[in-house]
């Protein structure tokens, strides 16, 4: 197991040998810019839609989408996860398609065109996608070719808002929400200063357990465990609080007399966990109970806490933030244990 080495995380050769990791990061708030600009003018034409009956949503970020709009929505809201759509689905109905390419974007496409659905399709202009739903039926909101999904879950969302669908989505907040992440997690903060510097540190010789309690905070950590376990090549788990606490219980209590340092791979010791709480604050009391619950549980066994925390602004501005922060924490966690920085 490669050794963690935090002097990487404030030597410049390094960072600058990493950029191509680390960019794509900091550009996340010019992305969401500039997707929300080359999808004004189609958003614009978004009037006097009538109500549909259900709203099928489908790609990368189809349960980002249903964690927004599913406790507001007036319709029935439905993140879709296979092939083609569900029986019922017909000319009442709208789907909306996020984006993606092959069998699955192109099926829904090709279905809800058969049935008379109404259609709304986030894709590059001249795309496959986009030939594929050309029809009177349907409305393509171009985005770039850019591999980033959240500017498209965006787009869409600044749709349905059109369509009475959903509450108005700042893009220009949530713009800056990334940018003031980039500004606090940047490469040119030393260790002391940068928040996603010290969850990676924290992240080194650990085991995550990631818990987010709302349903934004949960999505959030899902995808951060992601990028945990891409970047470190180890175990990172994200899981609501009955799944963990079995699991923080099960952990044996730290050895007082244990060599701290010690490789835990060489002495065939796994690594211990290290709880990160993701909060958005905008959880409710069952959540509070839950937060306290794994908390109390990892201190009584000497488990770590760490968090990842953003308790102001709009919800989706907070999701930004905590996600960024923990994107860049992975990142600087592969920089640390050096691996391939251009992946």
């Amino acid at each position: 197991m490669p050794e963690f080495d935090d002097g990487r995380l404030d030597d410049a050769d390094v960072l600058a040998a990493a950029d191509g990791l680390l960019r794509p990061l900091a550009e996340a708030g010019a992305r969401v810019r500039r997707e929300a600009s080359l999808a004004a003018d189609a958003l614009a034409g978004l009037t006097d839609e009538s109500r549909p009956r259900a709203v099928i949503a489908i790609g990368p970020e189809a349960r980002l989408l249903r964690a927004l709009l599913e406790p507001v929505c007036p319709v029935p809201f439905l993140a879709w996860p296979s092939l083609g759509l569900p029986g019922w689905v017909g000319p009442l109905d709208l789907v909306v398609v996020l984006g993606g390419t092959g069998q699955h974007a192109g099926s829904a496409v090709a279905e809800a065109l058969r049935r008379g659905s109404r259609l709304l399709v986030v894709a590059p202009e001249g795309s496959t996608l986009a030939r594929q739903s050309a029809s009177r039926a349907a409305t393509l909101l171009p985005v770039s070719a850019s591999s980033d999904p959240f500017p498209v879950a965006l787009t869409a969302l600044a749709a349905l808002h059109a369509f009475g669908l959903g509450p108005a989505v700042s893009a220009e907040g949530v713009a800056d929400a990334f940018d003031a992440v980039a500004r606090a997690c940047g490469h040119g903060r030393d260790l002391a200063e940068n928040p996603a510097k010290r969850l990676a540190l924290e992240l080194a010789d650990a085991e995550p357990f990631i818990w987010g309690g709302s349903v934004l905070a949960a999505r959030a950590s899902r995808r951060i465990a992601e990028a945990v376990r891409t970047a470190s090549g180890r175990v990172a788990l994200a899981a609501d609080a009955g799944e963990l606490l079995p699991l923080l219980a099960a952990t044996p209590p730290r050895d007082p007399f244990a060599d701290p340092f010690a490789d835990p791979a060489d002495a065939g010791a796994p690594l211990r966990p290290t709880l990160v709480v993701v909060d958005d604050d905008l959880g409710d009391a069952e959540t509070a109970e839950q937060r306290a619950a794994l908390e109390q549980n990892a201190e009584a066994v000497d488990v770590r806490v760490s968090r990842v925390e953003q308790v102001s602004g709009e919800p989706l501005e907070r999701y930004a933030t905590v996600l960024a922060t923990g994107l860049f924490a992975a990142a600087y966690l592969q920089i640390g244990l050096a691996r391939d920085e251009r992946r």
